[in-house]
């Protein structure tokens, strides 16, 4: 995307996501933007993962962050930059059963926004909770169950650091990381 003649707010909020750290489990890399969402638009992703080798066996979640902005703005968003979330995460077998893992889910997205002072409106979304079988030959050779959340909501300030940091925590949180700086006892997998 070029950002030869995008608007001074679209690049103020392009210049407020750079230069974070985020903790170590978190590999946080630019992606390609969705194209004809909006004119202008920003993506991340992470790869949530207990390994600086991102080794497949220590995979927690992928996360993205998308800032969407048009300078007209769309009925919709209440405003003219818009933030989409996706977070997914293996959950284990007593957590997929759960009939609140979704009111669950959801809270701790409000709660990561609210800690962090990220100022919104509009928050809409959804959670999903998938149950896979993998098939080898005749035989089932694995099962999981995963949680999606898709999130989008209109922050009421062009500085999206406060945003950007809030889908970190968020993250983290769905992905089984205690808080930043408190080890967590990853989960023994076990054979069904």
């Amino acid at each position: 995307m070029s950002q030869i003649n995008a608007p001074a707010d679209f690049l103020t909020a392009l210049e407020s996501l750079k230069g974070h750290t985020f903790r170590h489990e978190l590999h946080v890399t630019q992606i390609p933007p969705p194209q004809r969402i909006a004119p202008w638009a920003v993506a991340l992703q992470a790869e949530v993962n207990d390994s600086p080798s991102l080794d497949p066996d220590f995979y927690r979640g992928n996360a993205k962050f998308v800032v969407l902005y048009d300078p007209s703005g769309q009925p919709a968003w209440d405003g003219t930059i818009r933030i989409v979330t996706y977070v997914a995460a293996p959950v284990d077998q007593a957590m997929s059963v759960d009939p609140l893992l979704g009111e669950v889910s959801w809270a701790w997205l409000v709660e990561s926004l609210e800690d962090e002072g990220a100022r919104y409106s509009n928050l809409t979304g959804t959670v999903t909770r998938s149950y896979n079988e993998t098939f080898g030959g005749l035989q089932l050779s694995s099962s999981r169950t995963d949680v999606e959340i898709r999130a989008s909501w209109t922050p009421l300030t062009v500085d999206l650091t406060d945003h950007l940091q809030a889908w970190a925590a968020y993250a983290a949180a769905v992905c089984g990381l205690g808080p930043d700086g408190v080890a967590s006892i990853r989960p023994v997998n076990e054979e069904m």
